[in-house]
């Protein structure tokens, strides 16, 4: 199993981008998937995450400005970050709960994308 993610790059203050991440591999299901970030010099933190569905949920600090949406059929899932700020700077990585057989459920990381907004 792989999640890729793509999207990341320079945005400036107010400005948007769009994240996606794909999963690919052999897998029987997907359930919750989400993103993280890490700012640098702190800690890895939880962003949003999506249910099959399709319930949301975000962290305080990116509520009414990141939209989390989920596409079932291509087993992706789109981060639309929209009124960024130079806080969110960080690189974004995507998460999957994943049924990979019967009875074996792991969680899967993408290999991060990096935002970075200039303010």
């Amino acid at each position: 199993v792989q999640l890729q993610a793509s999207g990341g790059g320079l945005a400036q203050s107010g400005g948007s981008l769009r994240l996606s991440c794909a999963v690919s591999g052999s897998f029987l299901s997907i359930d919750g998937m989400g993103w993280y970030r890490q700012a640098p010099g702190k800690e890895r933190e939880w962003v949003t995450s999506i249910t099959p569905d399709h319930i949301t949920y975000y962290a305080n600090s990116v509520k009414g400005r990141f939209t989390i949406s989920r596409d079932n059929a291509k087993n992706t899932i789109y981060l639309q970050m929209d009124s960024l700020e130079a806080e969110d700077t960080a690189v974004y990585y995507c998460n999957a709960d994943i049924l990979k057989r019967q009875y074996v459920r792991r969680e899967y990381w993408g290999q991060g994308t990096l935002v970075t907004v200039s303010s």
